[in-house]
């Protein structure tokens, strides 16, 4: 699992390559802080290469979007594909998030 983040517009964009399970998102946790220090901006987690997301990959996007509402900023998911799209259908995940 690959998670980048770069600073663009005045907000954040992380991409989130490969596998998202336990064990990485353990290992994201630690490379979120900058995302959770700046969470009055806008967040956008890039998906496009995410190919799989565990209930703890789906807490740390939780953890993000907790943060990001409780300073003012704003978490935009985009290009989730099929699979993960389901798995934020059937845990209510979908309608948590700005999905694009």
């Amino acid at each position: 699992m690959i998670f980048e983040i770069n600073e663009q517009d005045g907000g954040y964009v992380a991409t989130v390559s490969g596998r998202l399970d336990t064990p990485a998102a353990v290992k994201a946790q630690q490379e979120i802080a900058p995302l959770l220090e700046n969470a009055d901006k806008q967040i956008t987690l890039d998906c496009k290469d995410l190919e799989y997301i565990s209930s703890s990959g789906l807490r740390l996007f939780l953890t993000i979007r907790k943060e990001a509402s409780a300073k003012g900023g704003k978490v935009i998911i985009e290009h989730i594909n099929d699979e993960i799209k389901k798995v934020f259908m059937m845990t209510g995940f979908f309608n948590l998030f700005d999905i694009r």
